[in-house]
């Protein structure tokens, strides 16, 4: 049986699009390692397949890539394999000279345009590093994917090779039954909307959201399920606006898990700016999950995300202003979730894995 090998720089257990990815792996017939980090908040994961979690001295900054890329480097030199898959730049340099030294096939999956990302502007060395590493390696590649079709076009731009594109949408699947929000613990009477994913950081709207939240009424409610850098400010922000009451914090949760959270909402989410190329060409993955879980969405002005929810019908787009956000919200809650009900529905016929895995299974094909 061949031996495929997957890298990634987060602990596993949240990576949806990856375990998707190695369920294709897995019904085209190869065994799969999963590697990635291990935290000290890391929650249990024991998939059917084998795992491994560094433990890692370092939780940021050039220290822990550093660690994590000489770690990864010199586990892959020696480990049976046939498949090299690396997710996103931050694995890359291990897995293509690993690549080279032992002649292995190498795809990159790169879920973002990485030396977009906010974490890295305004930090000219620590951009330059990755922009040089991409840079190097980016032309040699023969087998690139990514995740829609602007950051696509953007990489033919820079390297002249232009990734083929899957998106990070959901499966077709849920649950037979969803938990009620009394299960959940949460408001059983409340106009509930949710922010969910694991990079809940600057820039992604949330804490306009907050001012909002203070020009509705109390029964709308916002409940945020995840990790990222800005939810210690926003729990502040909470607070000090004495919001509390109507703010549920819940961490990050196993993805079957986390469709419970999103089906018991009555409006999802997604409100990034446009303050880098990164988030201005993004589609969020939370989307498509809003989507198969019937809820409607409130969106940022994205090219992305404002072509699907506008051509099909499935929510509003708004400003980041408080009072818009506001009115938004108050708009959708008057015409319910019943509304948009056949767009979603349809929707989510639509968008699935089950379509994208296709150009997966493809690729693997051309490998023999």
């Amino acid at each position: 049986m061949k031996r495929a090998i997957i890298s990634v720089s987060n602990d596993l257990s949240t990576d949806q699009r990856v375990q998707r990815t190695i369920s294709v792996l897995r019904d085209e017939g190869y065994e799969v390692l999963f590697v990635g980090r291990l935290l000290p908040e890391s929650k249990a994961f024991n998939p059917a397949y084998s795992t491994k979690r560094f433990k890692l001295w370092f939780r940021r900054g050039w220290a822990f890539y550093a660690t994590l890329n000489l770690r990864l480097f010199f586990f892959l030199l020696f480990k049976k394999v046939d498949l090299l898959w690396s997710n996103d730049l931050d694995t890359l340099l291990p897995n293509y000279l690993v690549s080279r030294i032992r002649g292995k096939v190498l795809i990159y999956d790169s879920h973002e345009y990485f030396c977009g990302v906010p974490e890295i502007q305004g930090r000219p060395l620590v951009k330059k590093v990755w922009q040089s590493i991409e840079a190097w390696i980016f032309p040699r590649l023969k087998r690139v994917i990514t995740v829609n079709e602007s950051i696509a076009e953007l990489y033919e731009q820079d390297y002249a090779l232009r990734p083929k594109v899957v998106r990070n949408v959901a499966s077709a699947f849920v649950p037979e039954r969803f938990k009620s929000r009394k299960e959940l613990g949460l408001p059983e009477e409340a106009y509930l909307v949710i922010n969910q994913g694991s990079g809940i950081n600057v820039d992604r709207g949330m804490e306009e959201f907050l001012a909002a939240l203070m020009l509705l009424p109390k029964e709308v409610q916002l409940m945020v399920v995840g990790r990222g850098d800005v939810i210690p400010l926003l729990k502040k922000q909470v607070k000090d606006l004495n919001l509390a009451q109507r703010v549920h914090f819940i961490p990050p949760q196993p993805y079957q898990e986390l469709l419970h959270y999103t089906a018991a909402a009555d409006l999802g989410i997604s409100l990034d700016k446009n303050s880098n190329i990164n988030y201005r060409y993004s589609l969020p993955n939370k989307i498509f999950d809003y989507i198969k879980c019937g809820i409607p969405l409130l969106i940022s002005d994205l090219k992305e995300p404002k072509k699907i929810v506008m051509e099909n019908g499935l929510g509003k787009v708004c400003s980041h202003e408080a009072s818009d956000i506001a009115q938004k919200v108050l708009a959708m809650q008057a015409e319910g979730k019943e509304f948009y009900r056949a767009g979603l529905v349809a929707a989510a016929q639509k968008y699935n894995w089950e379509k994208e895995q296709k150009v997966i299974c493809e690729m693997l094909d051309e490998l023999g």
